[in-house]
């Protein structure tokens, strides 16, 4: 019996990533486990976004090797792009391989690892699928190297979605989380263009799929027509997380994102008028070069007034090759961190007015873990409730009243 275990840094496109893999190498007789300590191969995807990112990878490479030294580690993703020799000092790296053989590993490890045997053990199951359907960035913003380490956008064909999420259908999956590094592109280097939200409308049409999740959305590719269509949709889950990254259109420029603060503001006012009940969430990056308290202010101001019902917040972090990483005036680690701390306490409030809303009421949702002979389930607006008895399995719908 060949035992794996999966772990990933950064955003949802990994995961869909990763989903892939588990389900062709879980297909191929592998068995999946989460305790990599016990694991005969480990799998690490990477992240490159931030600094901090790029240290948690190199820590836990090294400590997996340290800890199970008899192990086989696969490393590959955005920093394995980048700097592939980071890993050169930890001989249990079996493979270090760039972005672009992502799409082979699971084939390269059939091929390659001795060959398992099937075991009578339960399959690893998760309680949604997780689709990539779109890859790589066109957008250039100045503090972003994923453009580097992913290359240029480019969409799945829409046919091979539609057969892919039709499979994850047929194995008992419920929901679909469609996932890209510029989601809301999907489509536009298609001749002619399609379009994210036909992909949506489209996925939510196969049988079995009882809804539709979005991963990351940029404002700057939506326009009200499109709201529209995805927030009437039955299917589609109300739940968009937007890339807004700032609310001073001074910072927003220097970031080379345009003036966006005054279109940002009406996206969010769009959304709350046609889905009262939605979550809306939002990527936000404190310590731009230049950033001034007042841009800080205006930043802490938006998000205070706004609709948002959470936010990450993220400290900026100089990538090399990036224009920001040469860019003058730098913010200290200490402003950024006390700015980045006020903006999540923020968002801590925030998410709890927005849950407590929902007392007493009934919610669809999917259970996304078993524990204890209960289940957490994650409601349609991205609320995650603990259900103390539920037979339920994992992946199954079901409707909950919220209590407490």
């Amino acid at each position: 019996m060949t035992v794996f275990s999966v772990r990933n840094f950064g955003c949802r496109v990994n995961r869909a990533e990763a989903f892939s893999w588990s389900e062709k190498l879980q297909d191929g007789g592998f068995v999946e486990i989460d305790d990599w300590t016990r694991s005969d191969l480990i799998l690490v995807n990477t992240c490159t976004l931030t600094g901090r990112a790029d240290r948690d990878v190199r820590r836990f490479v090294r400590r997996a090797g340290r800890d199970n030294p008899e192990a086989r580690i696969v490393v590959t993703g955005c920093l394995a792009e980048r700097v592939p020799e980071t890993f050169n000092d930890v001989p249990q790296v079996w493979m270090v391989l760039p972005n672009g053989a992502k799409e082979e590993l699971a084939d390269k490890i059939l091929a390659e690892f001795p060959n398992p045997v099937p075991a009578a053990v339960p399959r690893v199951r998760r309680g949604r699928a997780v689709l990539k359907v779109q890859d790589g960035c066109d957008s250039r913003c100045a503090y972003c190297i994923i453009p580097s380490v992913r290359g240029p956008g480019r969409s799945l064909p829409l046919s091979d979605v539609l057969t892919s999420a039709a499979d994850l259908a047929g194995r008992g999956y419920r929901e679909v989380v469609l996932a890209g590094i510029h989601l809301a592109s999907y489509g536009c280097d298609f001749d002619p263009p399609s379009s994210l939200v036909r992909l949506a409308e489209e996925t939510a049409r196969i049988p079995g799929v009882a809804r539709v999740r979005l991963s990351s959305l940029d404002p700057r590719a939506l326009n009200d027509d499109d709201i529209r269509r995805l927030a009437d949709h039955p299917r589609i889950c109300p739940h968009f997380h937007l890339s807004l990254q700032h609310a001073s259109d001074a910072v927003l420029e220097r970031m080379n994102r345009g003036r966006m603060s005054s279109r940002q503001a009406e996206i969010l006012d769009l959304l709350r008028r046609l889905l009262p009940d939605a979550a809306l969430g939002a990527d936000f990056l404190v310590g731009f070069p230049g950033e001034t308290d007042e841009e800080f202010e205006a930043l802490y101001t938006f998000a205070s007034a706004s609709s948002l019902s959470y936010f990450h917040v993220f400290a900026f972090s100089p990538r090399t090759g990036t224009p920001a990483a040469a860019m003058s005036g730098p913010v200290s680690d200490a402003v950024k961190t006390e700015r980045a701390a006020r903006l999540r306490r923020l968002s801590g409030e925030k998410s709890r007015v927005f849950r407590e809303r929902f007392g007493g009421c009934v919610r669809p949702g999917v259970v996304v873990g078993r524990r204890s002979g209960g289940a957490a389930v994650l409601t349609d607006n991205f609320i995650e409730v603990e259900v103390p008895s539920c037979s339920a399995a994992l992946g199954d719908m079901v409707d909950i009243r919220v209590t407490q």
